[in-house]
């Protein structure tokens, strides 16, 4: 069989959708030797990333970068050119796909808050997934709640749409060598501790209301007994918010913005940390809770969507619109060791239900599925 995948998120720095690229093929890669890859990318970084690497996979770059003409030209032209029995991509496919699409949909964001995204994104959104959910052969989800939500926002068979869960990589793990956690809070300058948040600053990560529950900390507790706060993630779009409420907030000089943050410094970022926050308020998955729990990091998360799915008993749910309650949660993990060791116990136990090789063996089931059905 043979098997196309897009992967033009790949050395862009778009966060859950590279991530979601990169170990999907790595962990193909670990367990299909006998089916034949083509990897499609857009960077000199990804190509350098798969190239030569097994020899079953080719790497084929497209360019230009910009979606609105890789992939309805330049991609369309490249399957065309290169046939191949499936293509798996990321939201958006060629309009005229010479081959049947798997179509891999995170969440539908841009549909429920299209104010948490800019205009140009949100209508591009709008208009392509819509139709690549629709002309699909499959849809791919990244959790039940998103499968339920494809199916009831589209108006698509349920049959077509399979929940298959992301996992946190085998090299996210509680980092103990106390050189390479110094390292990392130097390269990020961090001292003392800290509370950890990790995810683009944009809208629904809900990073205003963080800060204004870790200015509230400050009110009950000296300042010099309150740990740091990062935030570590690069500015994505409709920031401004977030970077006027942290210069209102009176705790700017306890706040440290680490701006993108590479793979490799991640687990100590998070083995390192009092504990991790994630306040999303809409998530297709939530990849950084389940990382931060396989670092042994105690967690909390929204309660809605899809994290209490990912999370299950091994973290504190709050009200992500509640200020109160997420300053309650830290409160609670600061002042409790027994609490904290309880949550990094249950969370590194959570972690290993979740496994890369599991949700490769999953996807590969449904190329294989497509490719009969099409023949």
């Amino acid at each position: 069989m043979r098997i196309a995948i897009d992967a033009h998120a790949v050395g862009a720095k778009l966060g859950g959708n590279e991530s979601y690229a990169v170990n999907l093929i790595e962990a193909l890669a670990q367990i299909d030797s006998a089916n034949n890859y083509t990897i499609y990318v857009t960077t000199n970084e990804a190509r350098d990333r798969f190239a030569n690497r097994w020899p079953n996979f080719n790497v084929r770059s497209t360019l230009p970068h910009t979606p609105l003409i890789r992939i309805p030209l330049t991609l369309s032209a490249e399957l065309r050119k290169h046939p191949v029995d499936v293509l798996h991509v990321q939201f958006t496919a060629p309009p005229f796909c010479p081959c049947p699409v798997v179509v891999s949909i995170h969440d539908l964001s841009f549909e429920h808050l299209p104010q948490t995204l800019n205009r140009r994104s949100r209508t591009q959104l709008r208009l392509t997934v819509r139709h690549s959910a629709r002309r699909a052969a499959r849809i791919l989800s990244l959790s039940e709640h998103t499968r339920r939500d494809i199916i009831e926002t589209y108006g698509i068979n349920a049959a077509r749409v399979n929940a298959i869960p992301l996992a946190a990589p085998d090299y996210f793990c509680p980092v103990t060598d106390n050189r390479e956690l110094q390292r990392v809070r130097h390269t990020y300058g961090i001292d003392g501790e800290y509370i950890l948040s990790v995810g683009s600053i944009q809208p629904r990560k809900n990073l205003t209301r963080l800060i204004k529950a870790y200015a509230a900390l400050r009110g009950i507790s000296p300042a010099d007994k309150l740990p740091k706060l990062v935030l570590a993630g690069k500015c994505a779009w409709l920031y401004d918010e977030t970077l006027h409420t942290l210069a209102e907030s009176g705790v700017k000089d306890t706040v440290v913005l680490t701006g993108y943050v590479p793979e490799r410094d991640l687990p100590a970022l998070y083995s390192g940390a009092l504990c991790f926050v994630y306040p999303s308020y809409f998530e297709g998955f939530g990849l950084p809770p389940l990382e931060a729990m396989k670092c042994g990091a105690p967690v909390i998360v929204g309660n809605r969507t899809s994290l209490p799915e990912v999370v299950g008993d091994a973290a504190l749910l709050v009200d992500p619109f509640d200020v109160d309650a997420i300053a309650d949660a830290i409160k609670r993990l600061m002042n409790d060791t027994s609490l904290r060791d309880q949550l990094s116990s249950k969370g590194r136990e959570r972690a290993q239900v979740f496994n890369w090789r599991e949700t490769a063996r999953k996807t590969l089931a449904v190329y294989q599925e497509v490719a009969a059905s099409s023949a």
